[in-house]
């Protein structure tokens, strides 16, 4: 029998062989695999990247504002991103699906029509629903306590660009433009946020939530002008001038599935915040927020791998190749489930740290944590299923599974809130994330004929198709 270190040093060269593969296959290989591993990295980098910055600009926030103020400002955010996902009417999702679907087929008069239609018409809805939601404010002024009221109407005047920002970071990551479609939402607009109340208080303005409400209109409109010349400045080259043909029906088809999906995940990230404003008080909203926020920093592996290989799946199935396909499913999960143990364990390891650095009174929402990760693991586990179930026509399985999950989320947070504090929205959300990860599991076997879980998608194992399982 092998001693341990001779087992060590048998494997040791093998394992460094196999990691310097992995990188000479994403820094030089020029296949299809190659180049979106390299858009994986760069949407994960960029993602980590925005993870820490965000977090920073919160625990900035929470120090300078203390609990009440915060938890104001993140009640009023937390309906800009719910308001956000309904205005953008599912066409952020939809570009990630239709701009390559259109780009494989070549019918650039239809992409132009999509490209100027779906921003103007999103900017549009947003702008009413912006308009509608402070008319009945200012009408019942009386449904808001009144140190929300003036915070939300200033929310309010970001919606506009906030969803501008939405769609084109689908155009963005339709086209596999990591930089144009993630660094203006997630690494400028928080940088600028943190800039902006940084100079507010420098001039001695009170660290209030109306103050940060001001400091993120500044931050969400002029992130959003980068962004709409950036892409511009893209598609410029990409897309030369010409015609334009609109398809509204068509695209609707695709759309409004994606739009009960878009609202259904904003109510399943954001309603336990809601619902704990509801029912508890502000500082008990910004502890849970700290501790649910710290949490799902795992979710970034998620959502970057899912925005790399979201296009690359609508390519394959527009060629019809579905034994590359099959292959990249696998790999999909593979990326998305072994980083997200990994940063699973390091932020438990690190949790109480963490909180602490947006002060004392927030190690209370340690607890929280540690419910939350079964259920952001649970999702991971079954890799990026839902932008496979959206790019390859299944949007109404997942919408399906969405809308379950997320009336689970509100039933939950809605019956334990109230009996068990920030551990029954805790609770709720993590039931409801573990729900639409086997909701979107048993919707890819029977739809799709693949198996998305990480258990059949191994390396070491062969990949398998659902009908070889049952």
């Amino acid at each position: 029998m092998q001693t341990r270190s001779q087992t060590l040093q048998f494997l040791a060269p093998s394992l460094w062989r196999r990691i310097a593969g992995a990188v000479h296959e994403v820094v030089q290989g020029d296949g299809d695999r190659a180049q979106t591993l390299r858009h994986a990295v760069a949407a994960f980098l960029i993602r980590v990247a925005s993870a820490g910055i965000l977090y920073a600009s919160q625990i900035v926030l929470a120090r300078w504002m203390g609990t009440f103020e915060y938890g104001i400002y993140v009640f009023v955010w937390t309906w800009v991103l719910v308001l956000g996902g309904i205005s953008s009417a599912g066409l952020s999702f939809a570009m990630i699906r239709l701009v390559p679907q259109l780009r494989e087929t070549e019918d650039t008069a239809q992409l132009r029509g999509l490209l100027f239609g779906g921003r103007l018409f999103s900017v549009g809805l947003s702008t009413f629903i912006a308009g509608a939601a402070g008319t009945l404010l200012w009408l019942f002024p009386q449904a808001l306590a009144q140190h929300y009221v003036l915070p939300v109407f200033l929310a309010l005047v970001c919606l506009p660009l906030y969803t501008l920002t939405d769609v084109q970071d689908g155009i963005g990551r339709g086209q596999a433009w990591m930089g144009v479609a993630l660094l203006p939402p997630y690494v400028f607009r928080p940088i600028l946020l943190l800039a902006a109340m940084t100079c507010a208080v420098g001039l001695g303005l009170p660290a209030t939530a109306v103050t940060a409400a001001a400091a993120a209109i500044f931050a969400t409109w002029l992130s959003a002008i980068m962004q709409t010349i950036a892409l511009h400045l893209r598609l410029r080259k990409f897309l030369p001038q010409g015609p334009r043909t609109y398809a509204p029906g068509a695209w609707a088809g695709t759309a409004l599935p994606l739009l009960v999906i878009g609202a259904c995940e904003m109510l399943m990230q954001n309603v336990d915040v809601l619902v704990i404003s509801m029912h508890m008080t502000p500082a008990d909203a910004g502890i849970y927020y700290a501790a649910a926020k710290t949490m799902s920093l795992i979710m970034f592996v998620h959502y970057a791998v899912g925005s790399a290989v979201a296009s690359r799946f609508a390519a394959l199935h527009a060629r019809g190749d579905h034994d590359e396909l099959r292959r990249f499913v696998r790999d999909a999960v593979n990326w998305t489930f072994w980083p997200s143990l990994a940063a699973a364990v390091a932020v438990l390891l690190l949790g109480r740290p963490l909180l602490s650095l947006f002060g004392p009174q927030f190690l209370t929402g340690y607890p929280v944590m540690l419910i939350l990760v079964v259920g952001f693991l649970s999702r991971s586990a079954m890799g990026p299923s839902e932008f496979l179930l959206n790019m390859l026509g299944e949007q109404r399985a997942c919408a399906h599974s969405l809308l379950v999950a997320a009336l689970i989320c509100v039933c939950l947070n809605l019956l334990l809130v109230p009996l068990w504090g920030l551990i029954g929205a805790a609770t709720s959300t993590a039931a409801a994330l573990a729900s639409v990860a086997a909701l979107n599991y048993f919707a890819v076997r029977r739809r799709l004929n693949l198996d998305v879980a990480i258990w059949a998608n191994l390396k070491w194992r062969e990949p398998r198709d659902a009908d070889q399982t049952q």
